[in-house]
């Protein structure tokens, strides 16, 4: 039986995402991205196509490193400016039933005890549907502007994550007993105290001896996304993850990078089925290949370079302004994201990439690869990356929005759906059970799991 695939739309709080340029093209409306209603008409697009998710990017910084400034970032809007993605999620979750929401937030500069209760807040406004894209952040830009005189290396920031998201599971899931809450409108007593307990967490990086200040949301603790592909990254990822978001630029890269992820998972004591692995792709459908090509080549046209290694130069840490066009690039020493280096250079010993053609290759869609043709030719392509590689879905990414995401609801989702290969409907309940079909909150072997059971009773 083929497996079934899953879909996140992939967006962002900005004018300029992925495809550098592309809010010039006439039929875009990403300079809409302060307006609510533009994102509550996209959250019903994808509702509307049984879409799983709306993965949502953020970064806290600006992509500096090109020429060393961001003039070239503010120029294409190369994800400058760029807004809060938390605030949006309540009114799109308003206007639908089922869509899930993964929302990337950054443990490198926001206290666990505030952050916590944001996210509780955001599972109780929308019903359990949402999640957590655990990011370190890559941008020195980000650290200096809250303070710090650089930022921590990539080891260290995985560290600090580590005791980050244990002060987060503590507040989640062993403050407030089960029963905790009882509303009790005969007794005056909302809350019983002996059921709500301090956490009394005292570690390297941070002291929080209180209770969380939320009452128990549907998930207790959101879905956990975490985005990286480094040796460091696919630890932490193993130990805590439930969907992990990668971006290889081809198959071979992309079957390494789940086999590994697999095995690290397994080594970590869970289940393989406890993770689902996503690959970030752009995929350019129309009702023919020829109009699928001659809409890349119209793409092509408002695309920009220069932006696409701003973005890359932030990415990788390297600035490509250095770089000829036709210069390869090799591995480099980076506390950016490592990952982004190694998909580049050393990954397939079979390819190498000058500065010209990565330029090119991001210039629309990012570091992730482009999927081009009629919804067949596509469908047959998706096929063949999951049986090859093994991956369990896709982090759709946008051209021209929302023109991209209503190809692939309209035009993509049932042709898959006639294979067998997408869900003709939603499962009832929260985000977690969408994704796999048990529960609302997370299960051993999660370590998550055996915090709950040891809390006090």
């Amino acid at each position: 039986m083929p497996k079934h695939i899953r879909l996140n739309a992939f967006s962002m709080n900005t004018v300029g995402h992925l495809s550098p340029g592309q809010w010039r093209h006439p039929r875009d409306q990403s300079t809409r991205y302060t307006d609510i209603h533009y994102w509550i008409e996209l959250a019903k697009t994808l509702e509307r196509g049984k879409i799983d998710g709306l993965f949502i990017a953020d970064v806290l910084g600006v992509y500096d490193v090109y020429q060393g400034s961001a003039d070239e970032a503010l120029r294409s809007a190369a994800q400058v400016p760029v807004n809060d993605p938390l605030q949006l999620v309540p009114a799109m979750a308003a206007a639908t039933r089922h869509l899930g929401f993964g929302v990337t937030a950054s443990v490198s500069f926001e206290h666990p005890y505030p952050f916590a209760r944001r996210m509780s807040t955001l599972d109780h406004l929308t019903s359990g549907r949402a999640g957590w894209n655990i990011v370190t952040s890559y941008l020195s830009s980000g650290a200096r502007n809250l303070g710090h005189a650089r930022q921590l290396s990539h080891d260290q920031r995985y560290a600090l994550a580590e005791e980050y998201l244990q002060v987060c599971y503590k507040l989640w899931e062993a403050s407030w007993e089960e029963g905790a809450v009882q509303a009790d409108r005969a007794s005056g007593v909302y809350a019983d105290p002996r059921k709500v307990h301090g956490i009394d967490h005292q570690g390297e990086f941070f002291t929080v001896p209180g209770f969380h200040l939320s009452e128990p949301s549907p998930q207790r603790t959101p879905v956990i996304y975490q985005a990286g592909a480094s040796s460091r990254g696919r630890a932490f990822a193993a130990a805590n993850a439930e969907c992990v978001f990668v971006a290889a630029p081809s198959k071979v890269v992309l079957k390494q990078q789940v086999a590994q992820l697999r095995a690290a998972v397994l080594a970590a004591g869970r289940k393989a089925d406890q993770v689902l692995v996503f690959e970030q792709l752009t995929v350019i459908v129309a009702a023919t290949d020829a109009e699928a090509l001659e809409r890349l080549r119209e793409y092509r046209e408002y695309a920009s370079a220069s932006g696409a290694l701003a973005l890359m130069s932030g990415w990788t840490g390297i600035d490509f302004g250095e770089y000829t066009p036709q210069q390869v690039l090799r591995e480099v020493p980076s506390d950016a994201i490592q990952s982004a280096v190694e998909a580049f250079t050393r990954a397939d010993p079979h390819r190498t990439w000058t500065t010209a053609e990565i330029a090119d290759y991001c210039a629309i869609g990012g570091d992730g690869p482009i999927l081009v043709g009629s919804a067949k030719t596509v469908a047959d392509q998706l096929q063949e990356w999951v049986e090859e590689t093994d991956v369990d879905g896709f982090n759709l990414a946008s051209v021209v929005a929302p023109e991209t995401f209503e190809a692939v609801v309209d035009l993509l989702v049932p042709e898959l759906q006639a294979r067998g290969l997408f869900k003709h409907e939603y499962e009832e309940g929260t985000l977690r059970h969408k994704l796999f079909g048990q529960g609302d909150r997370l299960t051993a072997p999660h370590p998550v799991a055996a915090m709950r059971k040891g809390a006090r009773q």
